[in-house]
Order: structure tokens, then sequence, then C-alpha cells
């Protein structure tokens, strides 16, 4: 067997693998003795059948599989001796001719094989990444404050109805009625919306349901109907308001306090101050946070000074998930993937230059507080922590997901420990200013 190779530039090698029929024979010997060993042929007691019906029966997968056994040894031999730093994965080269797959012949494998290159940089207090402390202001006290009365609000009997507000109704048509439907008028269709607004109890109009309700599920579910039955059904429909729901914002008091905070965390209206300002102050902080872990990246890729084998990357990602992605989809998304990739070598030095570890416990902490806030999200404080645990244990099932929290676990050790060693340069800006930067 012999293997050849041309590295025509630091991150790319091309092999020529040539196995003779005198490498691959005591290989392919052993294995139709195997099959034989194990072949149930009617006729023959097992193990005793002609080695020539063995190889007319098993012939060419054992050559394929002893050649291919030759060829993975190879490029394994050459990956560890030459301490190749593999990107993706060995690939036949373009130019690979058809191979006839006869026993006795001579087979010519021609592989590209592609490596990241080596990183190596300091990080200290030389370093200096900015981080932007955003002022608090009296219009975000306000807004805060009438957006967690407005949360902790409640549906109550309004007369005229406005375009946040609800019109309880019945609906019939001489095929179907529909008694007591509870309609969001900001959920209707905007052309539609003009015929709801201003209405009051006992006002009587017709509608196309079609028109002002274009989400076939919530359609069906106003008229109390399977989805399949809309079709069957006349659109056009007489409403009747029955009486007008707003929604009012709850008032500022103990009780309120108790129901945002829990039962005396919260006292007085400077108290109540001081937890709006609060929530602001980590809202903030999360999107400061968020960009100077950007800005870490971006300031560190740019010091690696990566250069990847992209013409090799194209072709590997077309050949890793063949039939998924043309080549004019690898050619769109590709400068982003190249982005991504670049961070996790950066990434992946400085786990290694620091010593850091992320632990099962780890991924296991990020996915409780994913699960979390997905039920924060859903309006669910409180859940109960076996409930979260349990989830979130589930969650870690799906490898995907298991893989995803990993990798956001790196992330969020490396930002930190980098963090420490570099100088952090602070700069006081206003939410707008923080928005528009680049």
């Amino acid at each position: 067997m012999k293997v050849n190779n041309i590295q025509p530039d630091a991150l790319n090698y091309q092999l020529t693998i040539e196995i003779a029929a005198a490498d691959y024979a005591e290989p392919l010997r052993k294995r139709l003795n195997e099959y034989r060993r194990k072949a149930d042929i009617k006729g023959f007691r097992r193990g005793m059948a002609p080695m020539n019906l063995i190889q007319r029966f098993y012939g060419d997968q054992a050559l394929y599989d002893s050649v291919n056994g030759l060829v993975g040894e190879a490029l394994d031999n050459f990956i560890r001796e030459n301490k190749v730093r593999v990107v993706g994965e060995p690939m036949p080269a373009e130019d690979q001719p058809q191979l006839s797959w006869k026993a006795g012949e001579d087979f010519t494998f021609h592989f590209d094989i592609a490596q990241t290159p080596e990183i190596n940089f300091e990080v200290s207090k030389d370093d200096k990444i900015p981080y932007y402390d955003i002022n608090i202001t009296a219009a975000e006290k306000k807004a805060t404050r009438e957006q967690l009365l407005q949360q902790y609000g409640s549906l109550q009997e309004g007369t005229k109805a406005g375009e946040n507000d609800y019109i309880v109704a019945d609906i019939e048509n001489e095929g179907h009625k529909a008694e007591g439907v509870y309609i969001s008028i900001s959920n209707v269709a905007e052309e539609a919306r003009g015929a709801f607004i201003g209405r009051k109890a006992g006002d009587k109009f017709q509608m196309d349901v079609n028109a002002a309700f274009t989400n076939e599920t919530d359609r069906a579910a106003m008229l109390k109907v399977d989805k399949a039955q809309l079709a069957t059904l006349d659109p056009m429909f007489n409403f009747t308001v029955v009486n007008v729901k707003t929604f009012v914002a709850a008032e500022e008091n103990q009780e309120t306090y108790d129901k945002i905070f829990g039962e005396g965390v919260v006292t007085t209206p400077e108290q109540f101050e001081e937890k709006i300002a609060e929530r602001i102050r980590n809202s903030h902080e999360q999107e400061a946070n968020y960009r100077f872990g950007a800005d870490v990246r971006k300031y560190f890729q740019n010091k690696a000074n990566i250069e990847l084998p992209e013409a090799f990357l194209k072709r590997w990602l077309l050949y890793a998930n063949e039939g998924k992605f043309t080549a004019e989809q690898v050619e769109k998304e590709f400068p982003a993937f190249l982005e991504d990739f670049k961070w996790q070598l950066v990434r992946g030095y400085l786990m290694q230059k620091f010593n850091l570890k992320v632990t099962k416990d780890d991924v296991l902490a990020a996915a409780r507080s994913y699960v979390a806030y997905q039920y924060a999200m859903y309006g669910m404080a409180g859940v109960p922590d076996n409930l979260i645990n349990s989830s979130a244990e589930n969650m870690l099932q799906d490898q995907n997901q298991y893989r995803r929290l990993e990798e956001q676990c790196e992330d969020n050790a490396a930002i930190a420990r980098v963090r420490e060693e570099v100088s952090l340069q602070t700069k006081k800006i206003s939410m707008e200013k923080f928005r528009e930067l680049k």
C-alpha cells in the first residue's frame, strides 16, 4: 500500500492511496471465511457451504469492506502521524475515477483533506473591549410601571369597544349559531376592524367571517366547530353584541404589589419605584452583556486572524448534507457559517488556554433556566421545581438540544473568563444610542 501526499498550501492535503491486490488478499480471505462460518445456506450445514458459493453470494461485499478498511486505516495513520487538525472529514477528490470493484485488481483512491490553522494569541489587559452602561430614564420607568399595572389588570364591563377591547357577541346565520363568543378586536383583520370598533351592547351588524378572521384555527374556535367544517359554512354571519369588555389596568395598591412581587415584599410607592428600576437595570444588564459577548467574539476572531480552507468547506457542506442543500444555498449561508465556525475555534482555544470545563450539571442548570423562562413567557410564574427539573431532563434527551445548551455554556464560560482578563472600557449610553450601535 502506498500513500502519497501533495500539500498545495498550509491548510489542504491531496492524498493518493494505492491499494494493490496483494495488500487486501489476506483481509479478503479472512472476511470470506467469516461469512462462510456464519452463512446459513439451504442444503448445507452451517459453516460448511463451499467457498465458491460464498464468493458468489458475498464476494463483492467482502471485497468492498476489505479495501475500504485499508483505506480508512491509511487515512487514520496519515492524520495521526502528521498531526492534522482535521476540519470536516476526508472527502473523495473531485477527480476520483470510477472503480470496477473486481477482485484481483489494484485500486487507487484520491482524497482531499483540510485542516484548521493553529491558533495562538494572548489575552491581557492590553486588550480593550467596550462595555456599555445603559442609562435608566424617567420615560422607561413610566412605561414599565404602566406595563406592570396593565399586565395585572382585569377585564371589566365597557360601554363602547376600542381597538384593544373585546366584544361578546352571538353569531348566527341560517346554517349555524354560536353564542357568547369573545372577540378580541386586535385579532380582527385590519381591513375589517373598523366594523367592530365603537360597537355597544345591542348593536347588530353583518360580517364575512372568512375576511375578518383569516386564521382558520381561530375562526373554527370562535364558531365552535371543527376546522374541517369551515368550508361547509356560509361565511356571512349576523353579529349581535351582548356586551363590551375592556381591559383595565390594576390599581397601584398593596393587593397589586403582592400579586406582582409576592406578599409583603413591596409595601410603599418608593419600594415599588425601586423594584421598577431594578427590573430595568437587570434588563439593561442583559442587553449590555449580550453586546459585550458579541464584541468579544468579533475582537478575538480579528485578533486570531483565522484563515480557513473555504473552497474545501463549501464542498464538504454539500457532501456531508447530500440532498439537503443546493450549492446556491450553501453559497448564500456560507458567510454566517464561516463566522460561527471561526468563533468555535476561538472559543475552543480559550477553553483550553484557561482550562475551562463545562459539566453535565452546567448543561442541566442551563436547561432549567431555559424551561423556567419558557414558562414565564406563558405567564406561568412560580412553577414547582420538580416540574422544571423533569422538563429540563426530558429536554436533554434530545442530543441536538444538549449540544446547543453545551455550546451556550461554553460561550458563557469563555466570555466570563475573558472579561476577567481584559480591560473594560465602560461607556455610559442611552438606550436609544445603544440600539443604534452597529
